[in-house]
């Protein structure tokens, strides 16, 4: 089986909903083109963020029952994503490279900051008994582990001229690996992307899984596919950043967004 163990399609009703409002902010986007630049991306970041938290909160009952089919997996997506996109098309005509409160990349970033803020507020609400212990020494680890990456990034290749979007990168994948990592070893939680149970079961055949785990495979795998990633993408961000840098935030999101699922959910389950 190929897809995650969560994967899940919405009733039909919310299906064709869902289907036909990013058909058409996708077309309007698509006509629009608004600039696709390091600071819009960038911007986007807060919107993965939440995601990967309404997705936890929905795992935990926390989202109303009219509206819980919108925040399954992978529906949860395409709902921010449709959100995040009709904010863009209001401010299309805005700079992209500026960081003012009326820029494309300002407004993206407090709207999509302000979701991320209530998605958190909602979780803990919802939450029996909330321990922000454990993730809040995942954020510290994965901001460490992607800092020494990038550090070592910046000595081989010039990826400084990918900016904000190549840190994200590295940061969102490292968030997902140790979370991940976390989460399998010391939490009992499972995995539910096949990919990555093989990573997992990998580690967990090495002599070392006695001694540190087998998670730590997985954490390397992902800094080791980032870092790659970010070094691939560093001459062609710089010939074409519109395209370059859409791609890498795919990339990003593949990343930040299960990673703030895993602190959200750690947090409050």
């Amino acid at each position: 089986m190929v897809l995650p163990s969560d994967f899940g399609l919405p009733p039909t009703q919310y299906l064709i909903g869902l289907l036909g409002a990013a058909a058409i902010v996708g077309v309007l986007l698509y006509r629009v083109r608004p600039p696709v630049t390091e600071g819009t991306v960038t911007a986007l970041a807060p919107w993965m963020a939440a995601g990967g938290g309404l997705y936890a909160l929905y795992q935990v009952g926390g989202v109303p029952d009219a509206a819980a089919p919108l925040f399954g997996s992978p529906a949860v997506y395409v709902t921010v994503g449709v959100l995040a996109g009709a904010v863009w098309l209001g401010v299309a005509d805005r700079s992209g490279d500026e960081w003012t409160p009326d820029s494309a990349p300002g407004v993206l970033a407090v709207v999509g900051t302000t979701l991320l803020a209530v998605v958190f507020l909602a979780a803990y609400a919802a939450a029996e008994s909330p321990d922000l212990g454990v993730s809040g020494l995942i954020l510290v680890a994965s901001a460490l582990a992607a800092g020494a990456v990038w550090a070592g990034l910046r000595r081989v290749r010039d990826v400084a001229a990918i900016g904000t979007v190549g840190v994200l990168t590295v940061f969102g994948h490292a968030l997902d690996g140790v979370s991940t990592a976390v989460g399998y070893d010391h939490l009992g939680f499972g995995e539910q992307t096949p990919l990555s149970r093989i990573v997992l079961h990998a580690g967990e055949a090495l002599p070392t899984a006695e001694f540190v785990g087998s998670g730590w495979l997985f954490v390397v795998v992902k800094l080791a596919l980032a870092a790659v990633v970010v070094a691939l993408f560093e001459s062609y961000v710089r010939e074409e950043p519109g395209e370059g840098y859409l791609l890498l935030g795919l990339v990003v999101a593949v990343g930040l967004g299960p990673g703030a699922h895993n602190v959200v959910l750690f947090a409050i389950s």
